[in-house]
């Protein structure tokens, strides 16, 4: 009955998706409540690893001297954050976060997996709140600004704003270049509400066999980096661990050796860099 119970519930989210979540974040506690021990809780897969093999073929296998392995599924985890946060409109927003804890960055669409860039490396060092402050204003700038646009942007005194820049500046997240101070990322994606759409539906899974990604990332280091990102108004109201479904596909070559690529099994696409 319980586990019926729980199945009932993940159906329903499903149907409403993202706006289901968006309206009822209190639906964490309903999910949290019904997994039972020995299952995790997973996004449910919408491509199978055949789906991705038979579309991939041609990419795949070169030729006829190359045969597929048989397909693993792994599971990489995330942090599931319910948490509330103002925002530029100066009114409080609830929602859902769903944060990587093998690549420190957050999802902002599971439909296409599209995830922020530049977390990880504020994680790496411990940003602090100060750090996030000069990133953000540098971001909003283009990426660069000289300490004399950079004072005037976040209306701070020099002495105040010196010991802010040497201290990114010796994280590594911003460097010197000219007269400007630059961004240290490429493609950095920071400006971001924290907020994951989530459209899919999440599903019990029983832990027996199931191959689960060793965490890279404590649940501490995911809070106290939101924190330092999106302010004192960035509350969290109630955390669970959800995982992501990735097909391991192997491809036996020629000379015995076996080739791998990962695959997400909600967009169908080939992970690369270790990331989902």
């Amino acid at each position: 009955m319980r586990r019926l119970m729980f199945l009932v519930i993940v159906a329903v989210i499903g149907l409403g998706g993202w706006w289901f979540w968006n309206d009822n974040p209190r639906a964490l506690d309903a999910i949290a409540q019904y997994v039972e021990n020995g299952e995790f809780l997973t996004l449910e897969a919408r491509y199978t690893a055949d789906a991705i093999m038979g579309q991939r073929r041609k990419e795949l296998l070169v030729d006829d001297q190359h045969a597929f392995q048989e397909p693993l599924l792994k599971f990489y985890p995330y942090l599931l954050i319910e948490a509330k946060y103002v925002l530029q409109d100066k009114k409080t927003h609830e929602g859902l976060v769903l944060w990587g804890l093998t690549d420190g960055e957050m999802v902002l669409d599971t439909d296409t997996w599209e995830t922020t860039h530049g977390f990880q490396d504020a994680m790496d060092v411990g940003a602090s709140r100060s750090d996030f402050k000069i990133m953000h204003a540098l971001a909003k700038n283009g990426g660069a600004l000289t300490r004399d646009q950079l004072q005037r942007e976040l209306h701070l005194e020099s002495d105040v704003l010196a010991p802010w820049i040497d201290s990114v500046c010796e994280k590594k997240l911003v460097a010197p270049v000219g007269d400007a101070l630059q961004l240290h990322l490429q493609n950095p994606k920071l400006l971001v509400a924290p907020q994951t759409k989530i459209k899919q539906t999440f599903v019990a899974r029983p832990c027996n066999q199931a191959q689960r990604i060793a965490r890279k990332y404590s649940r501490s280091q995911v809070e106290k980096i939101a924190q330092a990102a999106f302010g004192p108004s960035f509350t969290i109201r109630n955390v669970s661990e959800a995982f992501l479904p990735v097909y391991s596909i192997g491809v036996l070559n020629p000379d015995g050796s076996v080739h791998t690529s990962y695959w997400n099994a909600i967009t169908g696409r080939q992970i690369t860099s270790g990331r989902p």
